[in-house]
């Protein structure tokens, strides 16, 4: 037990080496209500687990942050036959003068009828870019012959911390197909990126300093301090897991063609296409040897999309994907990620039979960067860790995750989540 408490309090510490918030709570209380409180009842139609958890983080881009975090999970139907739903939020202030609100949800309407997704967004932050595609050419300027530049000028080759702000709203609703596990369905997608500053550009030096971002916009024509991409979507899912927060078994695919026309909004008319796939088979019956699986294509198939609005690693919708990297590592016209992990039961409580978990996982992306001249899987770029999964709330199989990975280029990442990684 003493050990389990040392490991929350070294998370703490260990988040100064991440971006990602850490969740944290106070763990006497939280651990005594676990192991000595009373089981709740079983499931059923209007059930309701809410887990509140304070957010604490500090890094260099955005001084001390805190807030709140929660995940809440219900069912809107009887469970034999509805699927539990979910949402996340996030409200998070920094100490720059930065806020971030994050609210993600996977709801199922009675009967799995219906299937909403949702991913809503406002960020007044920060993020590290860099250039485009996999590889170390990834810090190379996007641009290199400056054809279009004129005078003495230089690429930027370090990470270029650009400050946003975001407001996006995602929201795809879907209808099931009879009673089969496809489901079919419209989705609108808004991404509105303003106040953008690009502190590392400096047009009056000798030779100029041009960054990535810079050099794409100028090359594509796109405004250098706010971005567009406004699209509808048409969506085809298909879900068999019997948990959206911590899958035992099932599979989940889907297939998303989003069209971004100008006459919507968009700075630009281009359309994208996003295929995502992901299975869990359990190595034994009882589920506490589980191999899951996970891989995703983040495609362009035509037109110019604004550099902010690129294929980027870390931004699918629960922003899980990439670990040990940090969001936005790697960009480009196509990004292909695929990632195995192996989650094994450790420990049960009198109370809790999956109260402590342990993951191993291993991971890949590859991106392409036209301006660089990097072709798709011309460069694979690995992550590996180790986790552990503490559940606490046995209904809803919501679990906090601490993960620390390792990559390519000597990153280094801890994170600390709620639920598994997908």
């Amino acid at each position: 037990m003493k050990y389990i408490k040392v490991i929350l309090v070294l998370s703490v510490f260990c988040c100064y080496l991440n971006s990602s918030p850490i969740f944290a709570q106070d763990s006497i209380s939280f651990f005594n209500k676990i192991l000595k409180g009373k089981p709740k009842p079983p499931p059923e139609k209007g059930s309701f687990y809410f887990s509140p958890l304070p957010a604490l983080s500090v890094n260099p881009a955005h001084g001390f942050m805190y807030g709140v975090a929660a995940s809440a999970s219900g069912y809107l139907g009887n469970p034999e036959d509805t699927k539990i739903s979910n949402a996340f939020i996030a409200a998070i202030f920094t100490t720059k003068q930065q806020f971030i609100f994050n609210l993600k949800s996977t709801v199922y309407s009675e009967q799995n009828t219906f299937l909403a997704l949702g991913d809503w967004r406002y960020l007044n932050s920060s993020q590290e870019t860099w250039g485009l595609g996999t590889g170390s050419q990834s810090a190379r300027l996007a641009y290199t012959d400056f054809n279009n530049f004129e005078g003495n000028v230089q690429g930027v080759t370090e990470a270029n911390n650009l400050e946003f702000e975001l407001i996006r709203f995602y929201e795809t609703i879907l209808r099931r197909l009879d009673t089969t596990p496809l489901y079919i369905g419209l989705g609108v997608h808004i991404d509105v990126f303003n106040k953008i500053k690009d502190p590392l550009l400096d047009l009056e030096a000798s030779p100029k300093q041009i960054t990535p971002y810079y050099a794409y916009n100028a090359y594509y024509g796109f405004h250098q301090n706010k971005s567009n991409l406004i699209g509808l979507s048409a969506n085809a899912v298909y879900d068999s897991r019997d948990n959206v927060n911590t899958p035992y078994s099932g599979r989940y695919a889907m297939l998303r063609f989003k069209y971004n026309p100008e006459f919507l909004g968009s700075d630009k008319t281009s359309s994208q296409l996003w295929l995502e796939y992901r299975d869990y088979l359990s190595i034994k019956k009882d589920h506490k040897t589980i191999l899951a699986f996970w891989g995703y294509a983040n495609l362009t198939l035509s037109g110019d999309l604004p550099y902010m609005s690129l294929p980027a690693l870390g931004w699918d919708q629960y922003a899980k994907s990439g670990e040990p990297y940090a969001q936005g590592r790697f960009r480009g016209d196509n990004l292909l990620f695929s990632a195995v992990e192996l989650r094994q039961h450790i420990w049960a409580t009198k109370n809790n039979p999956r109260f402590l978990g342990a993951v191993g996982f291993v991971n890949a992306t590859t991106a392409s960067g036209a301006g660089n001249g990097i072709a798709l899987f011309e460069y694979i770029n690995p992550g590996y860790g180790l986790g552990l999964r503490i559940n606490i709330s046995k209904n809803a199989r919501t679990n906090i995750g601490l993960d620390y990975g390792w990559g390519s280029y000597g990153a280094t990442g801890f994170f600390l989540k709620l639920n598994e990684t997908f």
